[in-house]
């Protein structure tokens, strides 16, 4: 690409530095007010949610201090209007960065995002139809004989919560591996041959994400993320061809 090429493509490359920041300052408070309205939308159905996040647990979850309740009402609604303006703040980003990128990069950047939210999802759907309901049954029949369980609403909302958004974010992995080769930082010949490195690092963090400490549910988080390190090394191979033809 010749510099004539790269500067109509990257008008931002002549844009002044007051005229970035007023832009950045309008993409911010457009990003406030869909997290605003969208939080506004999240706090009208939080009861309704607060009951579906409690319905793997079974019956009513006890709160041991005055604000406790209005707390998890609080982080439930939050939490939910940044997944509602989730789409919304992804533009914003996109909006902001793009005049700064090639014609490619955008394309590609267009590709990414779409995916990045489907694994997401898939993640998320994961931890909760399967995750949550294995280590909430683990947790409440550990020890049964010497443990009364009842659990409060800020400790288990928060569980539920941590658990689906970690999953999710695991499930990222492909996308990222894949940018990664698109840099060249990685090949698929090198993660193929990485792979019980891989084993360990999936293990590792298969501890950190699991909230039980049994081997089976362990396993269960290890299963579909090795699955997906696998799919990885083959998606990987497409910007790693494209990297090389780029290159020769």
């Amino acid at each position: 690409m010749s510099a004539s090429e790269s500067s109509t493509e990257n008008p931002s490359a002549k844009m002044p530095l007051l005229q970035h920041l007023a832009e950045l300052r309008t993409h911010i408070l457009w990003a406030a007010a869909a997290i605003a309205v969208a939080s506004g939308v999240s706090f009208w159905f939080a009861e309704e949610v607060i009951q579906v996040l409690i319905r793997p647990y079974g019956g009513l979850l006890q709160v041991i201090e005055p604000t406790e309740g209005f707390a998890v009402f609080l982080r439930v609604g939050l939490t939910g209007g940044l997944a509602l303006a989730s789409p919304l703040l992804i533009y914003q980003v996109l909006s902001f960065i793009s005049p700064g990128l090639t014609r490619r990069e955008r394309r590609t950047l267009l590709g990414v995002v779409p995916g990045a939210l489907l694994l997401y999802l898939a993640g998320a759907s994961f931890a909760w139809f399967l995750m949550i309901p294995a280590a909430t049954d683990f947790l409440s029949k550990f020890m049964a004989d010497i443990f009364v369980v009842n659990w409060t609403s800020r400790a288990f909302v928060r569980f539920v919560l941590s658990i689906t958004l970690w999953i999710g974010v695991a499930f990222e992995m492909p996308l990222v591996l894949m940018f990664l080769a698109w840099l060249g930082a990685v090949t698929p010949q090198q993660l193929l041959r990485g792979w019980r490195l891989a084993v360990v690092i999936i293990a590792i963090v298969a501890a950190a994400i699991t909230p039980t400490i049994d081997p089976f549910n362990m396993l269960l988080v290890m299963a579909p993320l090795f699955t997906l390190y696998l799919f990885s090394i083959f998606l990987t191979i497409f910007p790693y061809k494209a990297r090389q033809r780029k290159l020769a």
